[in-house]
């Protein structure tokens, strides 16, 4: 499901989708391919927030959307998470799609979509399938161009 934007709006996603860049930039100088996220609650407070660690942590699960995911259900001591917003710098894979659809992610709103592993509306549409028990409202493109130009950088220097 898709929303419209108003300018107010559009400026809370900007400040928070701003946050998840600092945290993929962070993820992307210690070695990690730099994604970031962060869980907003209902009253616009910052509840969890991580990066990619999957090298640091040799943990093939630690996406940046899982850890902050995890911490979110940690602070509020509920893995319901309905009334809050996730922020992520690139469209999730199938692995953080689904735990987004369990974990009743209210909306989400990444930046750049990932032609690879995109599983929210690039490659595949886990929200919209049949297999998904959860209607969950996406924005997508909210800082596209720094989201996917950190990624470009960061990859063209390994190359």
């Amino acid at each position: 499901m898709s929303l419209e934007l108003n300018e107010e709006i559009y400026r809370t996603h900007t400040r928070w989708m701003n946050r998840a860049l600092e945290l993929a930039r962070e993820a992307g100088e210690a070695g990690d391919v730099p994604v970031g996220a962060v869980v907003v609650d209902g009253n616009g407070k910052a509840i969890a927030a991580a990066s990619n660690r999957k090298e640091r942590d040799r943990d093939p699960t630690a996406h940046a959307e899982i850890l902050a995911l995890r911490e979110a259900a940690r602070v509020r001591q509920n893995w319901h998470l309905e009334n809050c917003t996730l922020y992520v710098t690139l469209e999730p894979c199938p692995m953080c799609a689904g735990a987004i659809i369990q974990a009743r992610v209210g909306l989400l709103v990444y930046g750049a979509d990932d032609p690879k592993t995109g599983t929210i509306r690039t490659v595949l549409n886990l929200p919209d399938s049949p297999c998904s028990n959860h209607a969950l409202s996406v924005i997508a493109g909210i800082l596209e161009t720094p989201c996917r130009e950190q990624l470009q950088d960061w990859f063209s220097r390994r190359r």
